[in-house]
């Protein structure tokens, strides 16, 4: 009875039941005070990080990690470096279960709602390796650059928004009333998704490495940003030309762009078929260049032919009447039996003289011994008088000693087998002029002899009291009378 009256009469003290409640107000307004900051009396995570401005952080926005909060802003002063410029250092309190962080670990300043509130998103790095401590500071270098809202916006400038509702016109325009085209374009789409799997699947893989590709995207618009004036100059240009193009699309550019997938078939059935006669007219061009090069030398003269002939050819026109019975005699000729086998019995006696005048070509094409021979004989019967003409001839006479001329019997002087006289042997002395020289068979550059002209340049100088029979000694070229050097 006791104890119950003692809880009465506390709860009908009105001071005592106020100052109770005031106590529990003040402690729930302090524990909601400090709540952005963290509870008091938990321990924290500490860590810092330079940004490369506050970005409209304050202290108490929320510290992230896929998307779940691990922490909070506890507090974000203005720095200044050596060289004068300035960063903003936010101090982060994090949960205890995330320590530690891998020390290149890299944030983000993300916002959080289109009001303007943010929050930092932090990107752990791999597993392994050196480690953020307490208190450790990441440094700017690993905090990505945030696109801002605003900046988003300012992208669409006037140009742009102009652009932008003459592109909603034009869309408009051109959808409106294709509800059934966009309705089978979407059913063609159904094999085109399920060809793009395998595709994307490949394109997710690790091994794909498709950051890589993005990042070298990255840096291609860095190296192109400086050249960024002339791209738009090039685009106003592509305005420009497209202008002049919209004046002649309707019918001209719609009609090529029809006409060209028949074509384009027309081309693949008959190129390869061209394919040979492209060959045959490469091989043939590059035949005619020998006789195109000597164009400019034979141009005249083939000028001069055909001016000659145009007064020649119309005189040929009785002539080529004539010709048509001769012809006609011809082909008569041609068809008769006997005639057929004379020109067989021609054929073989062709392919018998085939290695004789085989082994006589070079005599002339060598040595040039036929001209010679007609030449001389030409003039074996070109010298006369008004009587007549006469065979030209010089007598060889035989070799003697002039110095015992009158001194020794004729014998003597002209020797034993002399050419002056029948003998049994060739002359061999004792006189030293009366040796035979005599090549029966020299060397006209035959097949299988030593190529030289020998017939005719023979040359005893050191055989002088020798008597020589055949091919001489040494090599005596190919150089006869008549011929250039």
């Amino acid at each position: 009875m006791r104890g119950r009256g003692s809880g009465a009469a506390l709860a009908a003290s009105p001071v005592l039941v106020g100052a109770v409640t005031v106590l529990v107000t003040i402690v729930a307004v302090f524990l909601s005070y400090n709540a952005n900051s963290g509870l008091p009396f938990v321990p924290t995570y500490d860590l810092k990080a330079n940004l490369p401005n506050a970005a409209q952080l304050v202290d108490g926005f929320e510290v992230r990690i896929g998307g779940a909060r691990v922490g909070v802003i506890s507090d974000i002063e203005a720095r200044r470096r050596a060289d004068g410029s300035s960063y903003a250092q936010v101090t982060m309190k994090l949960d205890k279960e995330i320590e530690p962080l891998p020390k290149g670990s890299t944030l983000l300043v993300r916002p959080r709602s289109a009001v303007g509130l943010k929050y930092i998103e932090l990107a752990p790095a791999g597993r392994g390796g050196p480690v953020l401590k307490p208190g450790a500071t990441i440094p700017v270098r690993q905090v990505r650059e945030p696109v801002e809202l605003d900046e988003f916006f300012n992208m669409f400038d006037a140009k742009a928004r102009v652009g932008s509702r003459n592109s909603l016109d034009g869309y408009g325009g051109g959808l409106a009333g294709r509800g059934q085209d966009l309705n089978s374009a979407i059913a063609a789409f159904v094999p085109l998704v399920e060809d793009a799997e395998p595709v994307l699947r490949n394109l997710s893989d690790p091994q794909t490495q498709l950051g890589r590709f993005f990042r070298a995207l990255a840096n291609t618009a860095t190296e192109v940003a400086p050249v960024a004036e002339q791209q738009a100059s090039l685009f106003v240009g592509l305005d420009a030309s497209f202008t002049a193009l919209s004046s002649v699309a309707r019918p001209f550019i719609q009609e090529t762009i029809s006409e060209s997938p028949p074509s384009e078939e027309v081309a693949i059935r008959d190129f390869p078929q061209q394919r040979p006669f492209l060959r045959n007219n490469a091989a043939f061009f590059k035949e005619l260049r020998p006789g195109v090069a000597t164009l400019p030398h034979s141009a005249p003269i083939l000028a001069d032919a055909f001016e000659t002939g145009t007064d020649v050819l119309p005189k040929t026109i009785p002539a080529n009447e004539d010709l048509a019975d001769v012809f006609d005699t011809l082909a008569d000729f041609s068809e008769d039996p006997v005639v057929r086998t004379g020109v067989q019995q021609l054929t073989r006696l062709s392919s018998s003289l085939r290695p004789t005048l085989r082994f006589l070509t070079p005599a002339q094409t060598t040595c040039n011994y036929a001209t010679l021979w007609f030449r001389n004989a030409a003039s074996l019967l070109s010298d006369g008088d008004p009587n007549g003409t006469w065979q030209r001839f010089t007598v060889v006479s035989a070799p003697t000693n002039t110095e015992q001329l009158g001194k020794v019997p004729t014998s003597d002087l002209y020797g034993p087998n002399n050419e002056g006289e029948p003998s049994s042997a060739p002359a061999d002395g004792p006189s030293p002029y009366n040796h035979l020289h005599f090549n029966p068979y020299p060397n006209t550059a035959a097949p299988g002899q030593v190529t030289e002209c020998e017939a005719g340049n023979e040359h005893y100088p050191d055989t002088a009291g020798k008597t020589t029979i055949g091919n001489q000694t040494g090599n005596q070229g190919v150089k006869t009378d008549g011929q250039k050097p």
